[in-house]
């Protein structure tokens, strides 16, 4: 906490405001618009004592009830060869620890095996695919050489 419980923006404010309603008699009589300053100063100033206040109420509230941040301090291996976790608090062994990575590590390994057998699979579906472009457009200039043939004995029938 800062100076006076982080307060010190409400403590000005109201001796500020204080001191101008404390004055403020005194300056009545001198001049009809003084006493039309006061009489607008006066109620502001408190008014923002009271917004300095809240505000320094909701802060302290809500830095009451933050989660707070928890440091672990830091633990040699080669001393302890157990790691704290701080969120649940468990221990765990450096042993349980390389038991898990290994069997990531296999997990992985099983992963890219099962990435390169799909990959061969797409390259022969895509060969399969040029093949079966290739068998259509070969079907397709067949069925067109048909027809200019079909084409060629209509003129020729016709022609005699």
């Amino acid at each position: 906490m800062g100076y006076l419980g982080n307060h010190l923006a409400t403590i000005v404010t109201g001796v500020f405001a204080a001191v101008l309603t404390g004055l403020w008699p005194y300056f009545v009589d001198f001049a009809p618009i003084l006493n039309f300053v006061f009489i607008m100063a006066v109620p502001i100033t408190w008014f923002l004592v009271f917004t300095c206040w809240i505000s320094q109420k909701s802060a302290d509230y809500m830095h009451s009830h933050a989660p707070a941040h928890t440091h672990s301090e830091k633990k040699s291996l080669s001393s302890a060869d157990v790691v704290q976790t701080t969120t649940a608090g468990s221990q765990v062994g450096l042993t349980d620890i390389r038991h898990i990575q290994n069997e990531l590590a296999a997990e992985l390994n099983d992963l890219k095996e099962s990435v390169k057998i799909k990959d061969s699979e797409i390259e022969r579906l895509n060969q399969e695919i040029s093949n079966l472009q290739t068998l259509v457009q070969i079907e397709s200039l067949k069925t067109e050489l048909a027809n200019l043939k079909m084409l060629a004995s209509a003129r020729k029938t016709k022609g005699r």
